[in-house]
């Protein structure tokens, strides 16, 4: 029999191991904090690297429109905490030090939380499509990702008016599933963010630009018939995840690098699949 964690013998031990995770990460971060950007501005730098603006309502699945209401006030409280951050050469980014603890008290609403391999209502949920953008757009720049989670091995939600590869998401939970990036550069970056009407919207900007462009592709993308270890039909999604550095003064292609292979569980009906479902995993035997 398997053993079974502290946090899943109860509530509160869940809200226990919750607790302790925090405590460690605010621990591990008290002898660096003076790196981590604070000092926001109001004004653009002068470069804009990449911009993108990310639908906040979307049908995904069976859940609730009043959960993506809530997302969006969430989003909106969010948005300005982060909005005309500063992210000097030698500084890192941290999601959740500048937006804090999403909690009812702070006006945060409920919105779609990721509990195993379902979707759920939280408080402050949905924040992931605010990271989500940020990872997208810090993708297409030369700053290093050095904190990045994602829902590993689950496709949760079907395809609605989808503009970047599947894959290239992000998971966080206050404060120690975080989203950080390093400006290793010798520019000073700027992430500017807002909330309108029905979208989320973001640029990354600099005081100059780089040397070098970034394209993310995605590759070997579909949807094949699987079992599971019982026998049961599933369906599951592959592809690859791949970027091109490119030479802004040529043109020319002078780097690519494989981030990510997806090999995930589609979770939702069979019907909602938007492509070909194939008979097997293109190369596996009998495929």
């Amino acid at each position: 029999m398997a053993r079974r964690l502290f946090s899943d013998i109860s509530p509160l031990t869940y809200q226990i191991a919750i607790q302790r995770q925090r405590l460690q990460r605010h621990l591990a971060d008290l002898p660096r904090r003076r790196s981590f950007a604070a000092q926001r501005s109001a004004e653009d730098l002068p470069t804009r690297i990449y911009g993108h603006n990310s639908l906040i309502r979307r049908r995904l699945g069976s859940t609730e429109q009043h959960l993506q209401e809530g997302k969006a006030r969430s989003l909106a409280i969010a948005a300005p905490l982060v909005d005309g951050i500063l992210i000097r050469p030698g500084q890192t980014f941290s999601f959740w030090r500048l937006v804090g603890n999403p909690t009812a008290a702070r006006g945060f609403q409920p919105g779609v939380v990721i509990q195993g391999d379902h979707a759920e209502s939280g408080i402050g949920g949905g924040m992931c499509q605010f990271t989500n953008l940020l990872h997208w757009m810090a993708l297409h720049s030369g700053l290093t990702i050095t904190e990045h989670h994602h829902h590993s091995g689950l496709d949760l939600f079907p395809d609605f008016k989808r503009q970047i590869p599947y894959g290239t998401g992000t998971s966080i939970i206050y404060n120690f599933l975080d989203y950080r990036v390093h400006n290793g550069t010798d520019r000073t970056h700027q992430f500017r963010v807002a909330v309108d009407g029905e979208h989320l919207r973001g640029q990354l900007r600099a005081e100059r630009p780089g040397e070098f462009k970034y394209h993310i592709l995605e590759e070997d993308a579909y949807f094949y018939e699987a079992a599971d270890d019982a026998g049961a039909a599933q369906v599951r999604r592959h592809n690859v995840i791949v970027r091109e550095t490119r030479s802004r003064r040529t043109g020319d292609t002078i780097g690519r690098e494989r981030l990510l292979e997806n090999d995930a569980l589609v979770c939702y009906d069979r019907e909602l699949v938007r492509g070909t479902i194939l008979a097997a995993k293109p190369g596996a035997a009998g495929g």
